[in-house]
């Protein structure tokens, strides 16, 4: 049996160099917290942080660059990211969500990352004014029904751990970064 080589790889090829691994500690999970909404919420916050860290200070322009068919780049996730906490937390409407995954030209890192935490700051004010997790969140608009603080949490922690996963193959293929 004869093998072909493998096609090249989206970071530089089978032949290039590959990427100087640097290794972050990994930090773990939250503990269990005493409440249904404090154990949501430091999920959430603990994968706010991992996405986070891992666009801080990743290089450009290999941070916009897609690395994968579908156009995925990691400045593009934490873009979404901060549309969907507007979104669910704020009640912000998203009329084009393909869009948001694309970061302005214009855009920075240290921009993306301060919106997204400016934005996260906001979000988690909202969540303050939720004692029970079944209530909805708060709302400016009252002809729009909100989401549960619940829902909401446990969307936000499902969206946030998937695009976490994507950007640490992407943050991996950038520079050989690695870790939580």
């Amino acid at each position: 049996m004869t093998r072909t080589p493998a096609s090249p790889a989206p970071h530089g090829g089978r032949h290039a160099q590959p990427p100087r691994r640097t290794h972050r500690r990994d930090t773990p999970p939250p503990r269990a917290r005493s409440s249904e909404a404090e154990t949501l919420r430091a999920f959430l916050d603990y994968l706010r942080d991992s996405i986070a860290a891992k666009v801080d200070g990743a290089p450009e322009p290999q941070v916009r660059t897609a690395a994968v068919p579908s156009g995925t780049n990691l400045l593009g996730l934490l873009n979404h990211l901060t549309h969907v906490e507007r979104a669910v937390f704020l009640g912000e409407d998203v009329r084009d969500w393909p869009a948001t995954f694309r970061a302005a030209p214009e855009d920075t890192v240290d921009g993306i990352v301060a919106r997204y935490r400016e934005t996260v700051e906001h979000a988690n004010r909202a969540l303050d004014t939720c004692t029970d997790p079944g209530e909805p969140l708060p709302r400016t608009r009252p002809d729009r029904p909100a989401p549960s603080a619940r829902w909401a949490l446990t969307h936000l922690i499902e969206e946030t751990a998937r695009h976490a996963g994507h950007a640490d193959i992407l943050r991996e293929l950038i520079d050989g970064s690695t870790g939580r």
